[in-house]
């Protein structure tokens, strides 16, 4: 599947900032049957940005301003090429052991309710257990944007039983760790099957250590595995470590964030355009 990403992030600064340094997640690394055949990140305001990689094997940038500025906007385009592999994740970077990822975060640390609602999935076969816990995860939580906020652990989601992607990795992540089980969140892109294309945000999802079958990756959002409608972008313990903009600034007051997404399978784009101009060609041949 050929798939194109447009993601534009803007920040809005009340004030002027007299300086901005953002660490930017956002370009896919190529794997097995994941391949990144353009990738452009642009900036619209004067400063250095600097390419690097972080301990999790992640795909970093840097970039630093000096203000003042009162609006700042990070724009990506790129394609890439998935291929189905039946959810197994292979030839990424892998430079941490896997059991680092047995280590629990403020974010995904598993209470009472979440470890016992693990303990309960089926015993068996480890990989029926994980497909049987992002079914659960699946069924017993409620999409709702306005539930929750990039702060909210795992124990606390799971509780109200109400959240985006974001809760759904982390209580994941948490009851994986809990059966000792390596997981780890990742943040990347989704071609929804639906046709809508743009987005207010990107996707998380969850790869977890399987025996003889290396990392899997877990959706617990869509109660799926991963297909090649989704775009890896980052991995790391929680959201924290992936997540797409993290940074500082100093002065600015009140910051106002917006996040467009729109990702789109290429050739399905060319059917609907192919489509849009045939309906408009009928239309002035009628007038």
């Amino acid at each position: 599947m050929r798939i194109r990403i447009d993601y534009t992030t803007t920040y809005d600064y009340a004030e002027a900032a007299q300086s901005v340094v953002q660490l930017l997640r956002l370009t896919p690394r190529s794997g097995e049957d994941q391949q990144v055949r353009r990738w452009r990140i642009d900036v619209d305001a004067d400063g250095t940005l600097g390419t690097g990689c972080d301990a999790f094997g992640n795909a970093t940038h840097m970039f630093s301003a000096d203000g003042p500025l009162r609006r700042l906007v990070l724009t990506v385009a790129g394609e890439v090429e998935t291929g189905d592999a039946a959810g197994v994740v292979r030839g990424f970077p892998e430079p941490l052991p896997p059991m680092l990822f047995l280590r629990s975060t403020p974010l995904t640390s598993a209470g009472p309710m979440l470890t016992e609602f693990t303990h309960d999935l089926a015993g068996g076969v480890m990989l029926d257990r994980l497909h049987s816990l992002n079914d659960s995860i699946h069924s017993r939580m409620v999409f709702d944007p306005d539930a929750t906020d990039t702060g909210t652990d795992a124990d606390s989601a799971f509780a109200q039983g109400r959240g985006v992607c974001q809760d759904y990795a982390h209580i994941f992540c948490a009851a994986a760790r809990a059966i000792d089980v390596p997981a780890r969140y990742v943040s990347g892109h989704f071609v929804r099957s639906d046709g809508v294309a743009v987005q207010p945000a990107g996707h998380a999802w969850v790869e977890a250590l399987v025996p003889d079958l290396g990392w899997v990756g877990f959706d617990p959002t869509h109660g799926i595995s991963v297909t090649p409608s989704h775009v890896r972008v980052a991995v790391g313990l929680d959201y924290l470590d992936a997540a797409p903009v993290r940074g500082s600034r100093r002065g600015g007051g009140k910051e106002a964030l917006s996040v467009s997404v729109r990702a789109v399978e290429l050739s399905r784009q060319s059917q609907q355009q192919g489509q849009q101009s045939r309906s408009q060609s009928q239309a002035q041949s009628q007038s």
